[in-house]
């Protein structure tokens, strides 16, 4: 099988584990809050990395080295994970979905404040492209700008700084150690908010299959698209990512009637636009420094 096949098997996996995930977000929403539905993720997803940490025998790689570094991106991630299943239960999924790809725009704009990048002139043009796509998705001054709005552009500008944390700590911790470090921070930071009103919702028998689909789901999710990326490059797997938000859309239409609207799905390529512009960039600057 050639292994772009195999890539895009791998991403198939990714997005179909991102499409559960929100399907159960929105069904655990219905008795937990998102600070309670973090908790119970991150709590259960830390014993899964236990296990696997275990049966690789990483427990070396887990240490306090960086910390400062894993409390940054973790408090990011936190921001940014609550903020994605708060706009859940205000947005149509395809809108949702549309506005988290800006992420990647977001990390060209951020970069060069926190990884000292410049600013290329094609990553300010894919910048600009996307976000005439964000216009597009929100129509500002047409339909009003509504917190959901803003909890999706926030989650993307939190996931934004999740991979430039993510990327300084890649030069000094193995995967494990960030995982783990991070499902345990967000296990605390999660029981705070959730238990600071006095009031901590358990979840009920109901809540057990939702739970469990968020939990293992945002683990595959990271996993799958870790596999395609190692089979293909970036300007292939991108593509096939994109396909998850029409799909999404069929989702939202199929289980809760939300409106197939061409508009969000038109602003989501230029969004996408912008996003492949910016890799194809990077690819032929990296073929050009590579050549010298």
């Amino acid at each position: 099988m050639h292994t772009y096949v195999k890539a895009a098997l791998w991403m198939s996996g990714a997005i179909l584990s991102f499409m559960a995930m929100a399907v159960a977000g929105r069904a655990a929403s219905a008795e937990l809050d998102t600070f309670e539905i973090m908790t119970y993720r991150s709590a259960c997803g830390a014993m899964i990395m236990a296990v696997v940490i275990s049966y690789f025998g990483r427990w070396a790689d887990i240490s306090g080295r960086h910390i400062k570094l894993h409390a940054l991106r973790n408090l990011f991630h936190f921001m940014g994970q609550n903020l994605w299943f708060y706009a859940l239960t205000l947005l149509p999924l395809a809108q949702l979905f549309a506005l988290e790809f800006t992420t990647p725009i977001w990390v060209i704009l951020l970069a060069p404040f926190f990884l000292g990048n410049p600013l290329r002139p094609a990553g300010l043009i894919a910048a600009l492209i996307a976000f005439l796509g964000i216009l597009i998705v929100a129509r500002p001054g047409t339909v009003p700008l509504g917190a959901g709005t803003y909890a999706a552009l926030g989650c993307a500008i939190g996931f934004a700084l999740t991979y430039i944390y993510t990327k300084k700590l890649l030069m000094h911790e193995s995967i494990y150690a960030i995982l783990l470090q991070m499902l345990l921070m967000q296990t605390v930071l999660g029981l705070v908010f959730a238990a600071y009103d006095g009031d901590l919702t358990w979840p009920s028998a109901a809540m057990l299959l939702p739970m469990s689909v968020i939990t293992i789901t945002g683990l595959v999710a990271h996993l799958c698209i870790s596999k395609a990326l190692q089979l293909a490059p970036a300007s292939v797997c991108a593509p096939i990512d994109f396909v998850r938000l029409p799909a999404i859309a069929v989702v939202g239409a199929l289980l809760y009637s939300e409106p197939l609207d061409a508009v969000v799905l038109l602003g989501a390529v230029f969004i996408f636009g912008g996003n492949y512009l910016n890799i194809l960039s990077e690819m032929k600057s990296s073929q050009n420094i590579t050549s010298r």
